[in-house]
C-alpha cells in the first residue's frame, strides 16, 4: 500500500447518522465550553462589583442593571408587568445617567 502526504476526510466514509451525532457531540463541546468561560466571567464581574462599595450614583446603577439583568432572565420576571417594569427602569437609569450605557 502506498502512503501519501494528503489527508482524507473520515466524515465523508461515514454515513450520515454518524456524521450528525459526531457534529452533535462537538456543538455540545462548544457550548459546555462557552457556558463555563461565561460563569467565570460573570463571577469576575461579581466580585468586581463587591469589591469597593459605590461611590456614584452610575456605579450604583451599574449594579442594579446588573441584578435587573439576571432578575429579568428567571420565571419571576416573566410576567409582561415585571418585563415592561425592567425595561422602564433600564431606560430611566440610562437617562438620569446622562444618556450613557448603565
Amino acid at each position: 500500500m502506498e502512503m501519501t502526504d494528503s489527508t482524507i476526510d473520515l466524515d465523508l466514509h461515514r454515513g450520515m447518522a454518524a456524521q450528525h451525532a459526531t457534529e452533535l457531540r462537538r456543538l455540545r463541546s462548544d457550548v459546555e465550553a462557552n457556558a463555563k468561560a461565561l460563569q467565570e466571567r460573570q463571577l469576575e464581574l461579581e466580585n468586581r462589583l463587591l469589591a469597593l462599595p459605590s461611590q456614584t450614583w452610575p456605579e450604583a446603577a451599574e449594579k442594579a442593571h446588573y441584578l435587573l439583568s439576571l432578575f429579568a432572565t428567571s420565571p419571576a420576571a416573566q410576567d409582561p408587568r415585571r418585563q415592561r417594569l425592567i425595561a422602564d427602569v433600564l431606560e430611566e437609569f440610562k437617562r438620569l445617567s446622562g444618556g450613557s450605557d448603565t
